[in-house]
This record gives structure tokens, C-alpha cells and sequence, in this order.
């Protein structure tokens, strides 16, 4: 493992380890007497000025319930699971995953982008081009992840050790990744072949016009053609505000 990774990893762990003892509601000491060391070297393991042994990290993971791999950064998911294609559901499954039924905007807005990101890929699939498909994944999960942290932050009672980038820098890091991403896509589309990248096949699949819209996707189309328009009018709004 490279100095840098093996930096990350450590970082990862100094911020999850005190995420999880807040998350708990429990005392530096406290956690520190379950742990069997003194609360000077937990509070230095918690703000990573030192390195702790395999079997400090082994006690972390039964004291709080979580794998090894979550505490060292190497997986999102507490129990250490590697998410794969058939883990994910076509639908929410959970009632806390849906939105409430007089959200009814929210609702609407919902199913709209989830019927036009469909589309999209289908699309994207069309060009036969991996750095389209990509570049246009890392592009909205981006997006959903500026969004998600707004969300965040709007309870202030919700701790910023949940993410390894600081808040001071995460949205503009966004905005910067998104911007990049978007010139990859462009370049791929207009066949200019990017160091480590490929272009994007042009062929009468990837003709798009209304009519062809509506016949291939006859009950989804409407979603696209709605979010084309409902994107437009509000960069017509930026446009016409900077005159």
C-alpha cells in the first residue's frame, strides 16, 4: 500500500471512530475504559496523530457493531459489504424510503427524473462509449451528492465526520468535478478521443427527435421531454438575468 493510501486509510478510521462514539452518545473515557486504553491514546488515535495495532481495530469493530472494512474506510456500509447489481431493488422497498403521499410535488418530481435518467441510459448505451457512461454516472452521483450534503447540513445536530471531505471544500470541489466531468462527456460526444477515453459511436440509434422519443419509450418519454423543458426555462431565467 502506497504512503498515500495508507494516509487515507488512517484518516478514515480517526473520523469514523469518532463519528460512531458520538453517533453513541458515549464519553471519550467511556469508550476509552471499554477499549482498555487510556483516554490520552484514544484521543490521539481520534484525531490521528497516532496509528493504533490490528487488535485495537478489532476491539473498535465488536465494541460498536461494524466490520473492519467500514472502520478502515474500504467500505461505506457498516457491515462491510461490497454493493453489487443484484443487491440493489427496481423499487423502495421501505415506507422511510418513500415520500409521503401529500408531498405530491415531490412525488411528481420523483418519478419524472427517475423515468428520464432511465431513458438516458438507454441512450448513453446506444453510443457504445465507457467514458460516456462513465463520466455521466460519476456526473449524477455528484449532483446527488451536493444535494444530499445540503440536506445534511440542514439539521445542525448531524455530524460532518459522516463524510472524509470538509464542508469548506466539498461544494465547490463539486461543482469543479461536475464541470470536468461534463467536458469529458462533450469531448466523447463530438469524437475527440481523450487521453485514456473513446468516442462516441454515431449511428442511426443514436438519432433522437421527439417523434423517435415517443415511439421507443412510449410511457416514459413524456419525463424526458418534461425535464428538457423544465431545465430550460430555468436557464432561461439565468440567461435573461445577466442582461
Amino acid at each position: 500500500m502506497s504512503d498515500s493510501k495508507s494516509q487515507q486509510g488512517g484518516n478514515s478510521f480517526a473520523r469514523i471512530i469518532t463519528m460512531l462514539r458520538r453517533e453513541k452518545g458515549i464519553s471519550q473515557k467511556k469508550a476509552a475504559d471499554a477499549l482498555g486504553v487510556s483516554q490520552a491514546l484514544l484521543s490521539h488515535y481520534e484525531k490521528g496523530i497516532r496509528e493504533c495495532g490490528l487488535s485495537f481495530v478489532l476491539k473498535v469493530s465488536d465494541f460498536y457493531g461494524v466490520s473492519c472494512d467500514y472502520l478502515l474506510g474500504r467500505s461505506p456500509e457498516i457491515t462491510g459489504r461490497t454493493l453489487t447489481y443484484n443487491d440493489m431493488p427496481e423499487e423502495d422497498t421501505s415506507k422511510k424510503e418513500r415520500i409521503a403521499p401529500s408531498d405530491m410535488m415531490l412525488q411528481f418530481n420523483k418519478k419524472l427524473i427517475n423515468n428520464a435518467v432511465n431513458i438516458l441510459f438507454s441512450l448513453i448505451s446506444r453510443t457504445k462509449s465507457q467514458s460516456l457512461m462513465k463520466n455521466a454516472s460519476l456526473y449524477i452521483m455528484t449532483s446527488i451528492y451536493a444535494i444530499f450534503r445540503v440536506v445534511f447540513i440542514s439539521n445542525s445536530k448531524n455530524d460532518n465526520r459522516f463524510f472524509e471531505v470538509p464542508e469548506e471544500t466539498a461544494f465547490a470541489m463539486c461543482s469543479a468535478s461536475e464541470s470536468t466531468l461534463l467536458a469529458n462527456m462533450v469531448a466523447s460526444a463530438k469524437g475527440v478521443k481523450l487521453s485514456g477515453g473513446d468516442i462516441c459511436r454515431k449511428t442511426d440509434e443514436t438519432v433522437i427527435t421527439s417523434t423517435s422519443l415517443s415511439d421507443e419509450f412510449p410511457a416514459t418519454a413524456s419525463a424526458m421531454l418534461n425535464v428538457v423543458k423544465n431545465a430550460e426555462a430555468h436557464i432561461q431565467i439565468l440567461m435573461n438575468a445577466e442582461k
